[in-house]
């Protein structure tokens, strides 16, 4: 009997059905319930793209009202979770405080009944009420500052920024950052999301569940890409650079960081969105020197390797727009957990409705049929 064959990385087999996103990678098409991405980024809320990617369909105005309204109730953090986050040594990563908070808020929120469509439903919209909250608090609490209770009347971006400085958020700021949650609430089957399904297929609760999908997205190939790109045009440093440091990267065969996608092969169609978001801030409050330098990157990037299919992928701009927000650079990817726990928590409301446990087999290769030999004649 043969050995199967083994895919490295699973790379293109299906691990579950789902209706939750589409993508098609060669015509860079990405949908959430079957409505474009770049629809819903110019038109909806994250309020609104959190209930469709919840419940399948965009909600009604008083579906939406209520919606928020419970959002609100259920960012309140317990005190006991306010000290647990307060006694995490400061220099932590951010990522490590999130994973853990959520583990946190698992253990003071109510229990889940996984067999009760009502209680699913409140543990889902608690982790999404709190996930920004829990990211502000730490942020907060390294500073050295005091926590900054959630706002009433705010939605999940400008009361982000509203916990994370006290003061009334910008409209541009929460305009780009509301936009940004949008682009990055779901992707399909990514390493972080597979895990918040495996999780959830031993029948685990969604504190569980979101906090080993954070611990996924923490790794530097999955969630840490954008701030490498920060990091990447910080070297590059000046703009009449750009060209010698392409192809001084192009010798030595080197990856550039915000190009190419496992799944498109176009450009990404959240960096379009993200790319005029970016515009559109930076033209209000001003370019970067990053920025420009970016612009010139990408143009150089698409010349010489778009025939390969090889464009902006999200990372490139999200650090960028996330940066001119005064954000720090090891918050960026908490950013992108406080948006995915969307995506997961429908994830994990799918996972429910049909469980199976996750269970793959392996391809064997040590050795067999060994004889036991004492440890004295070792």
């Amino acid at each position: 009997m043969s050995s199967p064959e083994l895919v490295p990385g699973l790379a293109g087999i299906p691990a579950a059905e789902s209706s939750v996103s589409f993508i098609d990678g060669q015509a860079g098409v990405l949908e959430y319930r079957g409505y474009p991405i770049e629809e819903l980024s110019a038109h909806s809320t994250y309020e609104e793209v959190a209930w469709l990617l919840l419940y399948g369909e965009l909600p009604t105005a008083e579906e939406l009202k209520a919606f928020t309204a419970d959002l609100e109730r259920l960012r309140v953090l317990p005190e006991a979770l306010v000290s647990m986050v307060k006694a995490f040594p400061r220099t932590g990563h951010p990522m490590q405080a999130l994973q853990a908070s959520l583990a946190g808020l698992g253990m003071v929120a109510p229990k889940v009944d996984l067999k009760d469509a009502a209680s699913r439903d409140e543990a889902t919209r608690r982790v999404i009420a709190a996930t920004p909250v829990l990211v502000a608090l730490f942020e907060r609490v390294r500073a050295g500052k005091e926590y900054v209770a959630p706002r009433e009347g705010l939605g999940t971006a400008a009361n982000f920024l509203w916990c994370l400085d006290g003061e009334e958020p910008d409209e541009v700021a929460a305009k780009t950052l509301d936009c940004a949650l949008v682009l990055h609430a779901e992707h399909t089957m990514n390493a972080s999301t597979f895990a918040c399904r495996v999780v959830a297929s031993t029948e685990n609760d969604p504190y569980t569940s979101c906090s080993g999908a954070v611990g996924a997205l923490f790794g530097p190939l999955h969630g840490g890409a954008n701030e490498r790109v920060l990091n990447q045009l910080g070297t590059i440093g000046d703009l009449s650079n750009v060209e010698a440091w392409f192809e001084g990267k192009s010798e030595r065969k080197e990856k550039v960081m915000g190009f190419g996608h496992r799944v498109y092969k176009t450009k990404d169609p959240r960096a379009k969105n993200l790319q005029l978001l970016a515009n559109e801030m930076f033209g209000k409050l001003g370019s970067t020197p990053k920025y420009d330098i970016a612009l010139k990157l990408e143009q150089v990037v698409t010349e010489k390797l778009g025939s390969r299919g090889i464009y902006p992928n999200v990372d490139f701009f999200s650090g960028l727009v996330y940066e001119k927000l005064g954000l720090a650079t090891d918050v960026f990817t908490p950013i992108f957990a406080m948006a995915r726990v969307a995506g997961y928590c429908a994830h994990w409301s799918e996972q429910m409705l049909d469980n199976k446990l996750f269970r793959p087999g392996q391809i064997y290769k040590g050795k067999r049929q060994r004889a036991y030999v004492s440890i004295d004649k070792r």
